[in-house]
C-alpha cells in the first residue's frame, strides 16, 4: 500500500510516499481503509523534529487520527465490525497511509450522516475541547480565552464553551478576517496573538484555554482572573518557558492555576461515550467540522507547508 513516510526532520520536503506492506491486525485491533486523515499541530510538531527526543524517528509513518470502512479484524474483536464505518485514533504514528491499525479502544463507529471528512476533523478536536473545558472546572456564567482559536481544537473550544454557557468567549488570531469566522461559531471578542486588540474584551479570564503554548504563555498566566484556571492543551510554538511557576507564585493571592491536559488521562469508557456524543452533534450541525481544505495522500507536504506558514483555519484533510 501507499504511505507517507518522514524520511528526514524539518522542513516538509522530508516527507515522501513510499510503498510499505499491509498492516495486519494484531489481538484487539482492526484495520481501516482510510478514507480521510486529519493533518493535526502534532503531526507538524513530530515532523519538524521537535520530539525526536521522545523516541519518534525517521522513516516513520506520520499520522494518528483516520477514518474509513473496518476491512479486517484481529483476535477477540467481533467480525460484526468488518464493514462499519469508524473514526479511529492509530497511536503516536501511522495514519498517513491508506490502511491503517487501531486497537477496538480507539475506535468509535460513525453517526448516520457523518462523513469520513468531517469525523476526522471534529473527532479528536472536539474531544480535547471538551475535556480541557472540564479540566478547567468551566462552569455556566464564567468567562473564557481560547489562545490560538483558528485550528480545530480552538474552534471546539469556542463552540463548546458558547454553547456551554461561557459569558464571554474571547480568542488569539491572526487576522480580523479570522475573527470573524470565529465570532459566527461563538466568539464575543477578537484579540491579536498578544492578546490586545479589543478594548472592550475582559481583562482577566475565569479559564484560558491555551493550544499555543511557547514563550508568551507566562504573559498569558497574568491574564487569569482570581481563581482563574490555565489549561494547556498544546504546543505549536514550543515549550512553554521556565518563568510560569514564577509568575504564578508573584500572584499567589490571587489563587491562580496552571494545568497541562491529555486525553490519555481519561478513562477510555468516559472518553469513547464522550467522542461518540460529540460526534453525533456534529452530524445534527450542532458542531461545526470546519475544513480549512481537503488534499490526497501525496500531498501532505503541501498541508504541512500551509500548517507551517499559519494559513489553516480549521483541518486539513488527506483523502487517501
Amino acid at each position: 500500500m501507499r504511505a507517507v513516510k518522514i524520511e528526514r526532520f524539518g522542513d516538509p520536503d522530508g516527507m515522501v510516499m513510499a510503498d510499505v506492506a499491509d498492516p495486519s491486525p494484531g489481538p484487539g485491533e482492526v484495520v481501516v481503509a482510510t478514507e480521510a486523515v486529519g493533518v493535526g499541530g502534532v503531526d507538524a510538531v513530530i515532523r519538524r523534529g521537535t520530539l525526536a527526543g521522545f523516541g519518534f524517528e525517521t522513516g516513520m509513518v506520520p499520522g494518528s487520527e483516520v477514518a474509513g470502512v473496518v476491512t479486517a479484524v484481529g483476535a477477540g474483536v467481533d467480525t460484526a465490525w468488518v464493514g462499519r464505518s469508524v473514526w479511529a485514533f492509530t497511536g503516536r504514528d501511522g495514519g498517513y497511509a491508506e490502511r491503517a491499525v487501531a486497537g477496538l479502544d480507539d475506535i468509535t463507529e460513525l453517526p448516520a450522516g457523518l462523513s469520513a471528512v468531517d469525523a476526522v476533523t471534529v473527532g479528536s478536536s472536539a474531544t480535547v475541547a471538551h475535556f480541557a473545558l472540564a479540566h478547567a472546572h468551566f462552569v455556566p456564567g464564567e468567562s473564557v480565552l481560547v489562545r490560538g482559536a483558528a485550528g480545530s481544537i480552538g474552534i471546539s473550544v469556542v463552540e463548546l464553551a458558547s454553547r456551554g454557557g461561557a459569558s464571554t468567549v474571547a480568542v488569539t488570531t491572526s487576522s480580523p478576517e479570522r475573527g470573524e469566522r470565529l465570532r459566527e461559531l461563538g466568539a464575543t471578542h477578537v484579540l491579536d496573538r498578544s492578546g490586545d486588540g479589543d478594548a472592550a474584551a475582559p481583562e482577566r479570564y475565569d479559564v484560558i484555554i491555551d493550544i499555543v503554548g511557547g514563550p508568551a504563555t507566562g504573559e498569558f498566566v497574568d491574564r487569569l482572573a482570581a481563581n482563574g484556571r490555565m489549561v494547556v492543551v498544546g504546543a505549536v510554538a514550543g515549550m512553554p518557558p521556565a518563568d510560569v511557576a514564577g509568575r504564578l507564585l508573584a500572584s499567589f493571592q490571587q489563587s491562580r492555576s496552571f494545568a497541562t491536559f491529555s486525553l490519555d488521562t481519561i478513562p477510555v469508557p468516559a472518553r469513547n461515550a464522550a467522542r461518540a456524543d460529540l460526534l453525533a452533534r456534529a452530524a445534527k450541525g450542532d458542531l461545526h467540522a470546519v475544513v480549512h481544505d481537503r488534499l490526497p495522500l501525496d500531498q501532505a507536504a503541501e498541508a504541512h507547508r500551509q500548517m507551517d506558514l499559519g494559513t489553516v483555519f480549521g483541518r486539513i484533510v488527506l483523502e487517501a
